[in-house]
């Protein structure tokens, strides 16, 4: 099939954030916005996979006219905006976030526990505010975790400690714990920095976009997704159209029907759009 062909057939974009839509410096390119207002004229939804808080993303729908629901937390949360209605959320288990903090504490990672509307920390761990990369998230700090884990959707640990993380990594996999996902990567923004994100399985942004598909009654064909960075790898291993931006890392170009020849600077999703809207409108 022609790459305009499949282009017509598409009814829904998820777009990542950081590093895809927004710049570098966080801003939102006022063009994106005229195309991204274009596209519900042929029906065409756009929206977002993030591994921000659903807090911390409204306001950027709210820019966008986004319509249908958000992906947030890296697929642990699908809500919609402004209603509020939630879609899907998955906890992880208060047992397995317990034995988290317990290992971060005996191997000096700092830990933040992350809900739908706060990052929480305590005061041994009060530098997460200034390494963690869930940007626009409000932080809370609390004098103990102790009434924050049973509805924490994402256990967050950071550090420059590489090996220690690595072997936390494993304790918290089989046969230690059953049926948590765990991402392992370096920070995308801040040098010598690496996390460890704990999660129930089966949230990744990959596993929220099916779903988010299903509730729209959308088939995988018809749906487009963009990205730029290891945590949209679930995304590209979907049968969507899989657009990398051109600043995307090789292992999500790897997987891409299309690279941009914009960077997230320079407007790339915009790129994509204007050709979305291209095909719809010729004969």
């Amino acid at each position: 099939m022609k790459r305009t062909d499949i282009l017509k057939n598409i009814k829904v974009i998820v777009s990542d954030i950081d590093g895809t839509l927004l710049s570098d410096d966080g801003m939102l390119d006022r063009g994106v916005v005229k195309l991204v207002n274009q596209l519900p004229k042929y029906d065409v939804h756009f929206t977002l996979a993030t591994g921000r808080l659903h807090s911390a993303i409204t306001d950027l729908a709210t820019t966008l006219g986004i319509d249908i629901p958000l992906i947030s937390m890296d697929g642990a949360l699908i809500k919609s905006h402004p209603e509020g209605v939630i879609l899907f959320e998955s906890f992880v288990k208060e047992k397995y976030v317990r034995k988290a903090i317990e290992l971060a504490d005996s191997f000096l990672l700092n830990i933040a526990l992350c809900h739908d509307d706060a990052i929480f920390f305590t005061e041994r761990n009060s530098v997460i505010p200034q390494i963690m990369d869930k940007f626009g998230a409000r932080y809370s700090e609390v004098p103990s975790y102790d009434n924050f884990c049973d509805r924490t959707l994402e256990v967050v640990m950071a550090s420059d400690y590489k090996d220690n993380l690595k072997y936390v990594f494993g304790r918290l996999g089989f046969p230690y714990t059953v049926g948590l996902d765990r991402s392992y990567f370096r920070s995308q923004s801040r040098d010598n920095i690496y996390y460890l994100e704990i999660r129930n399985k089966g949230t990744s942004k990959g596993m929220g976009f099916e779903r988010l598909l299903k509730y729209l009654k959308v088939k995988q064909p018809q749906a487009a997704v963009i990205g730029d960075w290891y945590n949209d790898l679930s995304l590209f291993q979907t049968g969507c159209y899989k657009v990398a931006v051109a600043n995307a890392v090789m292992e999500v170009k790897k997987y891409a029907d299309f690279i941009t020849n914009r960077d997230n600077n320079n407007n790339g999703v915009g790129e994509f759009i204007e050709m979305i809207l291209k095909a719809k409108t010729s004969r």
